[in-house]
Formats: structure tokens, sequence, C-alpha cells
């Protein structure tokens, strides 16, 4: 299914063509940056990890789609696609979980149009058991699978020319993983071990060159539901009561370098899959691109950026963000040099929670959408509010260095004047200036729950290519 309008035209309903419908003048590319260090056992920067780099920033040294008319294409596969990942050679890489069954799947897609070239079903786990992986710097996927094993997930022609995935390596990790826990995130460090962080709150390197795997069991009770985030200084990972940076020692043993508590909340917000921070922790800085790091709490009613040194732990600051729309943030922040991005996730209807997720509280809430944008000062003496918006965006936001300009998709009311959700929903491409805050650029990318977005999180591919993952396969975005 494809769909081309005018660059800056779409449609709309008539509220949100009064909000979008004007186009900003051309003005000079604002300068951000720089971006987390390359880590060398990591396949591209922007298109590796879900978050773009092992660091998270969700920012990217790729332009979005040049001027101009653009075209959307639904790749169907029958699978949420949360993950969409390119490798050196161009092929970008999905990590799906089908529809029907649950079933993780890996789909090699074409970089030409985006169909599906081969496809791998892998055994199933928990509900985030298809989300988490990373692309090496062989550009394999590297997951584990519901039988706790680390893969690595390779590509190739076979004798007849036609494409293949196949596992290339595979560790178990059964050992070291307790019965009816599942990994949630894997990130790999400096020196070629990866590091993986289980929903029941263990954390551990596993080194495939050598069959070695250490772990560490965090406090009792906390849990990690989101992902975890890797510089030089060590591993950041945030449970649903603290945030942490480990290290690990020359045998792979992670210790604890600190924990920082944060405000929790009176329970899990609507529109958040946890009882806790919604954040994978997001390395930045302006000097070495990994000076801090960053997680959004869980406060009510009105949740807070929090930005630590990344080398102590010592709190740079703690401001209270998403004021003017929903206050809750299921999403990673994203972050560069000195300014982070974050958007809200208050009251999104998921159509699935995890089976531990918990009641929210409240019950329910309308998705009203909202975006931030906070500056740290110069000095790192603290940090200061830039601007806040009402913008529903329904996919975590990825920020363009090359352009200068915040990419995602936005999930627009049927009904004018309203903060209602309905599976009816148009949904948008949209580009952002992140000096203001405002929409410049939109594209309708379809309707129906079909093209539901999900707070997933999309990728920008060489060729100002945009990959958007949706409750039933991809976007592709790009100029025709």
């Amino acid at each position: 299914m494809r769909f081309t309008l005018p660059a800056r035209a779409a449609v709309l309903s008539a509220a949100a063509l009064l909000a979008l419908a004007g186009a900003a003048p051309a003005q000079a590319v604002p300068a951000f940056g720089p971006l987390p260090p390359h880590n060398p056992y990591a396949g591209p920067d922007g298109t590796a990890t879900m978050h773009g780099d092992t660091g998270s920033s969700d920012a990217t040294a790729l332009p979005g789609p040049p001027p101009g008319p653009l075209t959307s294409d639904r790749i169907a596969l029958r699978s949420a696609c949360p993950t969409v990942l390119v490798g050196a050679d161009g092929f970008p890489v999905a990590l799906c979980t089908t529809i029907f069954g649950l079933v993780p799947t890996v789909h090699l897609l074409d970089p030409a149009d985006g169909r599906s070239l081969a496809e791998l079903p892998i055994a199933k786990g928990s509900l985030l058991g298809g989300v988490y992986a990373y692309l090496d710097d062989r550009d394999r996927l590297v997951a584990v699978d519901g039988d706790r094993d680390l893969l690595r997930i390779g590509h190739r022609r076979d004798a007849a020319g036609h494409w293949q995935l196949y596992v290339d390596s595979r560790l178990p990790l059964a050992g070291a993983v307790p019965d009816g826990d599942a990994v949630t995130g894997v990130s790999p460090d400096w020196q070629g071990r990866v590091w993986f962080a289980t929903g029941g709150g263990v954390v551990g390197t596993a080194d495939d060159r050598t069959g070695v795997v250490r772990t560490l069991a965090l406090p009792a009770g906390e849990k990690i539901a989101n992902s975890i985030s890797t510089a030089p200084g060590g591993t950041a990972v945030a449970t649903t009561h603290a945030t942490y940076l480990l290290t690990a020692g020359a045998d792979g043993a992670p210790a604890v370098a600190w924990r920082q508590p944060y405000d929790r909340g009176p329970g899990r917000k609507p529109g958040q899959l946890s009882w806790g921070t919604g954040s994978t922790p997001t390395f930045f800085g302006p000097r070495t691109g990994t000076d801090y790091v960053t997680v959004v709490d869980n406060a009510a009613p009105t949740v807070h950026l929090l930005v630590y040194r990344a080398d102590t732990g010592v709190p740079v600051c703690s401001v209270p963000v998403l004021k003017a729309g929903g206050s809750g943030s299921e999403n990673s922040p994203v972050a560069v040099g000195d300014t982070v991005l974050v958007a809200s996730t208050y009251g999104y209807p998921y159509p699935k929670l995890p089976d531990d997720a918990g009641p929210a509280v409240p019950a329910s809430a309308d998705f009203v959408g909202g975006l931030t944008r906070v500056d740290v000062r110069a000095d790192g003496s603290g940090c200061d509010p830039v601007w806040d918006t009402r913008t529903r965006s329904a996919a975590v936001p990825r920020l363009s260095t090359a352009d200068g300009l915040i990419h995602t998709f936005l999930r627009l009311p049927v009904i004018p004047f309203t903060d209602l959700t309905s599976i009816t929903d148009p949904y948008f491409y949209a580009e952002i200036d992140p000096r203001t805050g405002a929409t410049v650029r939109t594209a309708y990318v379809g309707a129906t729950s079909l093209f539901d977005t999900l707070q997933m999180v999309g990728s920008i591919a060489p060729g100002g290519v945009v990959y958007q993952g949706t409750t039933t396969g991809v976007l592709r975005v790009t100029a025709p």
C-alpha cells in the first residue's frame, strides 16, 4: 500500500490542519553533538541498535528524507515489528513478533523496496523477547531467544541465489538466567562482551568467544523492563526502582559503580508497560558524548527528567517535564550534546501489556501527547526547560544531527479538538524543529490499527529512508 503526497501537506482533520498547515521557512541546521563514540563491536552508528547506538542516544548523523514529495509504503508482515536495524551492507533487519502465536521472527528486508527477502522464527519467550537486539560489526543480529540462548543471526545467499537467515553462533545462558526469567536487553561493551539484563533483575556479561558468562543479581524486587546502554565507562541499567552504572572486571564479573533511586510514583501510569521508569538509560554529553546518563522517573502527577554524571552518578538536575500534555513516558529520552527530548506516552492505548504489568494508576487516561526539550547548562550546574508541547508523538522520536530535525510519527484523533483514540485514527510521518518544538512537515501514511506505530522506534537509513515498525509490519517513508 503506497501513499504519495506533497512534502508540506497532509490529509488531516480540520483541527490538525490549523495546527500543522504552516511550513517553517528554511533555516540553518542547528548544531548538535557530539554523538556517543562508536562501539567497535556494533554495526553502523545510527542504525545498529533500536536506539541508534549502544549509548541509546536516539540520535543519528544520517539525514531524513530530502525536501519534496514523500512516499509511504506499508510492508505487511502479520507481525508487530519494534526493531528495524540496518547494517553496513545496507540491508534492513527487522525483529518482529507474529500477531498469531507471538513468535519472534527475524526478517531480512530488501533495501530497494522493503519487502521481506527471508525470515527466521526463533524460540518464543517473554513479550519483550521480540524487541531488544542489535547488529554486531559483522551485520549479524544479536538477540537472546526464548530458550535463553544468545544468538548471532547472519544473512547470506544460498547456492540458488536466494537470501536466507541463519544462526551463525549460539551460546546458552540458561545456567545464568533463572527459570521463568527472560532477557530484556542486550548491548556490547568495548571489550567485545555482550551485556544482558533480565526482567527479574539479573545483569551479566557473556563472551561467546570463550563461553564465559558472569552475572550479578540486583536487589530483590527490582525488575528491568527496558533495555540497557553501554559506553566506554560502563553499562547503564534502569530498574523499576533505580538507575545503575555497572562495570566489569577482567573476568567479566559485573559490579555496581553507582546507584541512584528515583520516585517511582504510586503505580504504573496508563500508557506505560511497567511500574517505574519507562526509559532505556541514555548516555549523552557535550564533551565525550557520554558525559551524562538520563532517565525519566514515574513521579505523580508530573514526571521529571533526571540527569546524572556518568562517571560518579552525582545528580545534575531533576526537571519536571511533559507539563503541557500527559506526564508519563514509556520511551527512552533522546539526547545529544547538551540537549534532551522527552516524549509522552501517557494514556497510549497499548493493545497488550506484559503479564506482570499490574493495574494502572489511574485506571485509564486519554492520550494527550507531549514533547519537552531540556538543555543541560554549559557548566553542568543544572538544566533548563526550553519548550513544552502537546505533540501527539506515537513513536520514539529520532533526532538527526545532519538535517537538524526531529523525526517521528503522529497519531491524531478522528474527532477534532479531542484527546480520544480509536481504531480508525490516522497516522502521519512528521518532522519537528528542535529549536521551537513546531511541526514543520507531515505526510499521511495511513489510518486504522494496521498503521499503529505503538510508540516504537523508527530508524533513518542511508539515502534518507525512514523505517518505522507498526503493529502489523513496517512503514517505509522516502522520497519517490
